[in-house]
């Protein structure tokens, strides 16, 4: 008999619907999972059962002509994103005590929708790096294998829908910071296009590179909170590329995309790397799904080189400069310390040059897959990393140029503002998640997310569980064979 966990967030909303479920006791039932299995896989930062159990009777109080596809579900929010009256500390120490007076407009969108946060997801330092490993909460873990990281910068969310705390939730993606934890923890990972949802209302910092987005167990979840979290809101800096008829729910479900050209590449964009045979099986593997669906699948060359690297470099570094207390400047842990003494010596003058150089190597990029609808690459250049290993040496130079190598491909389409996807379409011979990387043209996502749901389709589904899913109310919570992978 499937627990209330089991379903996916469009299920759990269906039974909320139908008075199989309300959305108090879905609340409670998640609440007690993140209790037995949060810390475990250092999902949440804060969690706040309270708040949520008030909105939950709030949510089952809503008539039912008021209720939207998603309405009751329990969800989280990025330790990243602004939450009013809830401790919100970007990932650090230096801000462990923050309480935002306003909400992020996403966090609004989803309170609006009938969504209940259970809390703060655990994130790296101000966002920094691609593993979430701090000082304000336990590492994030993957829970097909405790012993490997659950990615950055949304981390923690990806944690909490791989282990079944929440089914969806949001995050943000920087350079990959959804699409990396997708494809670590078997999930569907989606980067929108940019100015699709809003930043607000704290400016638009990161020069169009970050954006915020879901990440759920199905493409048709993911879909569906997105369509609550791509709202018009005044005064944006990005136009927004108009909604398909019935939302992006409704591509998801019709899952029809029609006949694409799809351009497929597995070499590095951002460094000079061997690609483990496991990414690059998935890519072959996604391809044959593609091409058995009908789409014409060609060899394409990498749209960027390795040769561009030093241009990001220093895009990364200045966005590194988030505004810090010079008084708690010492509470940030190396690696971020080195990224912004780095990002302090560059002028105003050579970050506008790299801007405009780093857009004229895109754009040349481009051109030479112009002809096609839809990238299909790795997501990663290796398939899992251990709990620990970036930082192991100490030096925080060789931190960040080991993240360059593991994720060579995610970050450039930030840069670009295209729709891009992680789906979890491979797995390693001990059963580990495997993603690849599905871009589409910028404003195109219908076309991307109907791609996505129809692969997941013809791979038979994606929402597989780790041994960890069965485990609250069992002794083996951290003992032998819990957090090991299994069908």
């Amino acid at each position: 008999m499937a627990e209330p966990h089991d379903l996916t967030a469009l299920e759990q909303a269906a039974a909320i619907a139908r008075g199989e479920l309300s959305s108090v006791e879905l609340v409670e039932h998640h609440l007690t999972r993140v209790d037995a299995l949060g810390d475990t896989v250092g999902a949440f930062v804060t969690v706040t059962a309270e708040r949520a159990r008030a909105a939950a009777r709030a949510a089952d109080a809503v008539p039912a002509d008021g209720r939207g596809p998603l309405h009751g579900v329990p969800t989280a929010i990025k330790d990243l994103t602004l939450t009013a009256g809830v401790r919100t500390t970007f990932g650090s120490a230096a801000f462990a005590d923050f309480v935002p007076p306003v909400d992020a407009d996403v966090v609004r969108f989803m309170a609006a929708a009938g969504l209940v946060s259970l809390g703060k997801t655990t994130t790296s330092e101000l966002g920094c790096s691609l593993y979430s490993e701090g000082l304000v909460a336990p590492p994030a873990r993957n829970p097909w294998d405790l012993a490997y990281t659950a990615g950055g910068s949304s981390g923690g969310a990806a944690a909490a829908v791989a282990a079944g705390l929440v089914p969806v939730a949001q995050g943000s993606d920087g350079g990959g910071s959804l699409r990396i934890p997708a494809s670590l923890c078997g999930l569907v990972g989606y980067k929108p296009s940019r100015g699709l949802v809003s930043g607000g209302p704290v400016g638009f910092g990161g020069y169009g590179l970050p954006t915020n987005g879901p990440v759920g167990r199905t493409v048709a979840d993911v879909a569906a909170l997105l369509d609550v979290l791509a709202r018009p809101v005044p005064g944006e800096p990005y136009l927004a590329p108009a909604p398909p008829a019935g939302g992006w729910l409704a591509a998801a479900r019709a899952a029809e995309p029609g006949r694409l050209r799809v351009g497929r590449f597995t070499a590095p964009m951002l460094a000079d790397e061997p690609v483990h045979p496991d990414c690059v099986a998935a890519v072959d593997r996604a391809a044959a799904l593609l091409t058995a669906a009908g789409h014409e699948v060609v060899e394409v060359p990498a749209p960027l080189g390795p040769a561009v690297w030093p241009l990001f470099e220093i895009v990364w570094y200045v966005l590194a400069l988030a505004p810090v207390p010079p008084e708690r400047e010492g509470h940030l842990l190396p690696l971020t310390r080195h990224l912004r003494a780095r990002g302090a010596e560059i002028s105003a003058g050579t970050l506008t040059t790299t801007l405009g150089e780093l857009q004229a190597q895109v754009r040349l990029g481009l051109r030479r897959t112009a002809g096609c609808d839809l990238l299909l690459c790795p997501t990663l250049a290796a398939p899992q990393a251990p709990i620990g290993w970036f930082a192991e040496g100490g030096d925080p130079a060789e931190d960040f140029d080991r993240q360059r190598r593991f994720s060579p491909y995610c970050a450039v389409f930030n840069v670009t503002g295209d729709p891009s996807v992680s789906l979890p379409v491979g797995v390693t011979a001990e059963g580990l998640p495997v993603g690849v990387l599905l871009t589409g043209r910028y404003g195109a996502d219908a076309r991307l997310i109907a791609t996505a749901a129809q692969l997941e389709k013809s791979s038979g589904g994606w929402d597989r569980h780790p041994a960890i899913w069965r485990a609250v109310g069992s002794a083996n919570v951290n003992g032998s064979g819990v957090g090991r992978s299994t069908p």
